[in-house]
């Protein structure tokens, strides 16, 4: 079984999430054995930002890191266990929201896909990048 990081390679759908992972040097953390739950937003997800957003924050490492801390959760949550749940704690510090009333949202995004296993946690993933 892949980790995290490897698994969102193999997918082919996250590429814009790995480059950001990659800048904000982030790879070690999510390779390391977590467990971590990555809501993970695919590359459509990243191009319904406005122009120019992603650039930018490539270059802002402070910025980059504390969005993408916000998209994980330190510890491994099934998609079983986040319907339950009203919020949970991501590892930037602050909470996402979780709404089950018309399928499974994280805040504003949608989940798409879920129970991605991986060798230190799991992924789920959204259609919308998440904003702290």
């Amino acid at each position: 079984m892949k980790n995290i990081v490897e698994t969102a390679i193999q997918a082919g759908n996250f590429k814009t999430l790995v480059t950001a992972v990659q800048e904000a040097n982030l790879v070690d953390t999510l390779t390391s054995s977590g467990p971590f739950t990555v809501f993970a937003p695919t590359d459509e997800a990243f191009a319904k930002l406005p122009k120019g957003t992603v650039e930018g924050l490539l270059k802002n490492k402070e910025k980059l890191t504390e969005i993408l801390t916000y998209h994980v959760v330190p510890q491994k949550v099934m998609a079983q266990s986040v319907i339950k749940l009203k919020s949970a704690k991501t590892a930037n510090g602050a909470d996402v929201h979780i709404d089950t009333s018309h399928g499974v949202k994280v805040n504003n995004a949608n989940v798409i896909k879920t129970d991605i296993e991986c060798s230190n946690g799991v992924i789920h993933v959204i259609d919308t990048v998440l904003l702290p």
